[in-house]
C-alpha cells in the first residue's frame, strides 16, 4: 500500500507564520509538522509516499528530499495551482498505484495507529472521525452501523485521515474539485465506512493550534523513531 500526504495548501489562517514558510515546515518540538505524518506512515509499514505540493513547493522538496534519510521513498505531485483535496488526489493517482491508498494531511499530528486502516481496504473509502473540536461544533458526518451516514446523529469531525480506492474517483476529470464531491455520492450509496478515534489528534490550522501541539506532553518524541528527522 502507498500513502499520500496533503501539503499543497497556503495555510492562510496561520497568518505571518506562513508568509515565507509553508505550513508543513512549521515546527513542533524541533520537527517539521509533516515529519510527524511521515513517521506515522512509516510506523504503519508504508514506505512509498506521495506528497502533493504547490505553495512554496521548492522549500518542501528541498527540506524532505527523496525520503532516503527517513527510510522511505518520497515522490512529489506538483500542482501549478492548488487543486483542492479531490483534484490533488486525482492528479496523484498514477503515482499511487492501482490498489487502495492512505491519505492524511500534513498538518495532522496523532497517535492513531494507521495500520488499523488496512482492514478496511475493501471499502470504497474508510474515514477516521474524531469528536467535534470547539471550532467545528456541528461536525461533518454521523455513523450508522459502521457506515458513514450524513443524516445520522451524533455527528463527528472528519480527521483528515482515510483510506481510498481509486474507484472512488472514477468519472472525474483533471482539475480543481473537493474531496466531498467524490465522497458524498459514495456515502449516499452506502459505500463508505468509518470509525471514531478518541485519542490524541491535533489539527494545526491556527497559531493557537500550533501552540497547543507544542505544549502537549503526550506527543511521542520523533527521536525515538529515527535519528534522521530534522533538528
Amino acid at each position: 500500500m502507498r500513502a499520500m500526504i496533503l501539503a499543497a495548501g497556503q495555510g492562510n489562517r496561520m497568518g505571518e507564520l506562513t508568509v515565507h514558510t509553508p505550513k508543513p515546515l512549521l515546527r513542533v518540538n524541533g520537527h517539521y509538522l509533516i515529519e510527524y505524518a511521515i513517521a506515522n506512515i512509516k510506523r504503519a509499514g508504508i514506505h512509498d509516499i506521495v506528497i502533493n505540493v504547490s505553495y512554496h513547493a521548492e522549500q518542501i522538496k528541498t527540506a524532505l528530499g527523496n525520503g532516503q534519510r527517513y527510510g522511505v521513498s518520497i515522490r512529489y505531485s506538483e500542482e501549478k495551482e492548488r487543486l483542492e483535496t479531490g483534484g490533488g488526489i486525482f492528479q496523484a493517482l498514477p503515482l499511487l498505484g492501482e490498489g487502495p491508498f492512505l491519505v492524511m494531511s500534513s498538518d495532522i499530528i496523532t497517535d492513531y495507529p494507521l495500520q488499523k486502516l488496512f482492514g478496511y481496504a475493501e471499502s470504497l473509502a474508510h474515514l477516521l472521525l474524531v469528536e467535534n473540536p470547539p471550532y467545528h461544533p456541528h461536525g461533518d458526518f454521523g455513523l450508522r452501523d459502521d457506515y458513514i451516514d450524513a443524516n445520522a446523529r451524533p455527528t463527528y469531525t472528519f480527521a483528515n485521515i482515510g483510506i481510498y480506492s481509486p474507484e472512488l474517483f472514477h468519472g472525474f476529470s483533471p482539475g480543481h474539485f473537493r474531496l466531498t464531491q467524490a465522497l458524498n455520492p459514495a456515502i449516499a450509496a452506502g459505500c463508505v465506512t468509518g470509525e471514531v478515534y478518541q485519542g490524541m489528534w491535533h489539527n494545526i490550522g491556527t497559531p493557537q493550534d500550533l501552540h497547543r501541539a507544542r505544549e502537549d506532553s503526550n506527543l511521542r518524541p520523533l527521536a525515538s523513531e529515527t535519528n534522521t528527522l530534522s533538528s
